[in-house]
């Protein structure tokens, strides 16, 4: 058993990396779905994004929050189109399309 502990401490654990090295992003994922919706040229709603990774619209929200709060990313709004007075659909009809700068 001793040899064993010995053995396995001069190995890093698997997956291991340098202190200092940025990480590599996975792929496939949801937030990598959100930030190359947000990256296109026509940008995304909120809607859209929900649609794309069935989240909640508050956690989308709250994704973009998460995005300046931790990696100083601020997602910008690229067009608000609202939908009030009469003949319209009020809320219901009214959108904001976000998109981050390049």
């Amino acid at each position: 058993m001793a040899a064993l502990r010995t053995a396995l401490a001069g190995k890093p654990p698997r997956g291991a990396r340098d202190p200092g090295a940025p990480r590599k992003p996975r792929e496939g994922t949801k937030q990598e779905t959100v930030l190359s919706m947000l990256r296109r040229e026509e940008g995304a709603t909120i809607v859209q994004i929900c649609d794309a990774t069935g989240w909640q619209h508050h956690t989308v929200r709250g994704f973009f929050a998460g995005l300046k709060k931790r990696q100083g990313i601020e997602v910008q709004v690229l067009e608000r189109v609202r939908q009030v007075g009469p003949n319209k659909e009020g809320a219901r009809g009214s959108y904001t399309v976000y998109h981050l700068p390049a």
